[in-house]
């Protein structure tokens, strides 16, 4: 369940005009549904060289596919269909784990809090909560 991107060597994703790169992937980057799709485009442009193709999952890049899931994701795994993830709703507050569901997209935040990395890891580790 991937789509593919082109993203600059040093960081961005190429935008739907071709030239611009955006930092953030969104629905204005340029998206293929197959490799050799996204091939094509790389081996037309002037920057090709300076090019690679990517692949875009809810693993990889969430906040994509779960556009409501906000804050700085430290960590995601895929536990029995649903992509498990450490947030940090803004920087320096508390650690959650979020839970989105692939096929609802809908995104669940457990109520518990965690101040430090360490002791979020070690439940997101175990799957010591309810899913």
């Amino acid at each position: 369940m991937g789509i593919f991107a082109l993203q600059s060597l040093a960081g961005g994703f190429l935008d739907e005009d071709l030239k611009h790169f955006n930092k953030v992937f969104d629905d204005w980057c340029v998206q293929f549904e197959s490799v050799e799709d996204a091939q094509l485009i790389v081996d037309t442009l002037e920057q090709g060289d300076n090019l690679k193709i990517v692949e875009i999952t809810p693993l990889s890049y969430p906040k994509y596919f779960f556009p409501s899931l906000k804050g700085i994701i430290h960590a995601t795994r895929e536990h029995e269909g649903k992509i498990i993830c450490i947030v940090e709703p803004q920087m320096g507050m508390s650690f959650r784990i979020a839970i989105c569901d692939l096929k609802t997209k809908k995104v669940r935040m457990l109520q518990s809090r965690y101040k430090t990395a360490q002791s979020v890891e070690g439940v997101f580790a175990n799957l010591s909560f309810e899913l």
